[in-house]
């Protein structure tokens, strides 16, 4: 199968919106996401526009990339956020150097084993080195283990870093890629 890689348009606002629900509907969406699918589903139209328009095509501090197959469906996507030295991320941690974050990581099932999620992620390091970002990182639940076996393969590594998750003593995981 013959799949479009490409970055988002703003006006693609729904079917941005479709594949992020179908995403959290995932028996997995637990373990990848920090929203629900009902968190996500009672969000305004407004909302999925303005988050589409920010990482739409031409955009430099985000990106979602799409996959969409030969009758234009989107089977899978991820999202690369640039984060600035002196900032501070999502967990709260300071941010050292210009890096890429990689997230919303997600292929429809039927798509799964065909080679799409190493197209998207090659696609998003392209553009992560083109806006010359010193490495990209991603995070991944600790007992997600597909999802770490497949950022092994793409060549992350454990950086070492984890982020507590709640008061379940549950932890997530940061991967890294350098750039060479």
């Amino acid at each position: 199968m013959s799949y479009v890689i490409r970055s988002v348009r703003a006006d693609e606002w729904p079917a941005a919106k479709e594949l992020r629900l179908a995403a959290l509907r995932d028996p997995v969406a637990h373990l990848a996401f920090l929203e629900t699918y009902e968190e996500a589903v009672a969000k305004p139209d407004s909302f999925w526009q303005e988050r589409t328009a920010q990482a739409s095509e031409g955009a430099d501090a985000v990106q979602q990339i799409i996959a969409e197959g030969p009758d234009g469906r989107w089977v899978g996507t991820l999202t690369v956020l640039v984060e600035e030295p002196g900032t501070t991320d999502w967990a709260g941690f300071e941010v050292q150097r210009k890096q890429g974050h990689i997230v919303a990581v997600f292929v429809r099932p039927e798509e799964r084993g065909s080679g799409l999620t190493e197209v998207l992620f090659d696609a998003a390091l392209e553009w992560s080195w083109a806006q010359g970002l010193e490495r990209v990182r991603l995070i991944v639940h600790e007992g997600n283990g597909r999802a770490q076996r497949f950022y092994r393969r793409a060549g992350f590594v454990p950086s070492g870093v984890t982020v507590p998750l709640g008061d379940a003593g549950e932890r997530e995981l940061e991967f890294v890629l350098e750039r060479e």
